[in-house]
């Protein structure tokens, strides 16, 4: 009888060199700090999609977390302009105002103030 040759095992198949949303995280984690709010949807994205596949993505997890604080801290940043700006356009017209009697005055650039 002749000897029937044993099947060769097949090769384990080859781990990807990058696991998805990799390319994604890192992209995230600078527009983190560069624009916050799209690196935080970025990085939302970027993380879903890796772990789909069951993979960690610290990359895109860096940019949730700095687009997070930096959003809310350019939120931040933006109301405390608003009203300083606006409190000095209150400043600005009490200036103006300040010896006049109440009423409408326009201004040499053609604009009007109402004093009080």
């Amino acid at each position: 009888m002749s000897e029937v040759p044993a099947a060769a095992a097949p090769a384990p198949t080859p781990a990807p060199a990058t696991f998805p949303g990799k390319t994604l995280g890192i992209v995230a984690a600078v527009l983190g700090f560069l624009a916050p709010l799209v690196g935080l949807i970025l990085g939302f994205v970027a993380n879903s999609q890796s772990k789909k596949a069951g993979y960690k993505n610290t990359p895109a997890k860096v940019g949730i977390i700095a687009g997070a604080i930096l959003t809310v801290l350019y939120i931040v940043l933006w109301i405390v302009l608003i009203v300083v700006g606006l409190g000095a356009v209150d400043g600005a017209k009490d200036a103006l105002c300040e010896g006049q009697a109440p009423g409408t005055y326009e201004l040499t650039d053609g604009s009007t103030i109402v004093c009080e």
